[in-house]
C-alpha cells in the first residue's frame, strides 16, 4: 500500500543502511572467489584462447571503469577548461614559458606547410 503524501516514514531501515542479506551474500561470494582463485586460474588455462579472452573481458568490467564516450566538441571543451584552470593557477613565469613555446611550435608548423 502506498504511503499518503506528507506521511512521515516510521519503522524499517534508515536511509543508507545496507540490506543485511545483501551484505551476507557479498561476503559469501568474496570468500568463495578468494578460496577458488587457484582453481579458477587453472580452469582459465584450460580454455581456448578465444573463450579465455571473452571471460577476461567480462571480468574486466568489474575492475576497470568504463570510459564515457564524448563528442569531439565536448572533449575539446573539457580540455580547454582544464588548460584554463592550469593557467589561472600557474605562476606568470610558467605562463610566459608556455606562451613562448606555443609561438615557437606555431612558427615551426607554418614552416613545415
Amino acid at each position: 500500500m502506498a504511503a499518503i503524501k506528507g506521511h512521515i516514514k516510521s519503522g524499517g531501515r534508515k536511509a543508507g543502511t545496507p540490506n543485511k542479506s545483501t551484505q551476507d551474500m557479498r561476503a559469501w561470494i568474496d570468500v568463495l572467489l578468494n578460496d577458488s582463485r587457484d582453481l579458477m586460474i587453472s580452469d582459465l588455462g584450460k580454455l581456448e584462447p578465444k573463450d579465455r579472452l571473452m571471460i577476461l573481458e567480462k571480468l574486466m568490467q568489474y575492475t576497470i571503469p568504463k570510459q564515457q564516450s564524448l563528442s569531439v566538441d565536448a572533449q575539446v571543451q573539457a580540455e580547454f577548461a582544464a588548460i584554463e584552470k592550469l593557467l589561472n593557477n600557474a605562476p606568470d613565469k610558467a605562463i610566459e614559458a608556455i606562451t613562448e613555446k606555443l609561438i615557437e611550435l606555431n612558427q615551426l608548423n607554418k614552416l613545415e606547410k
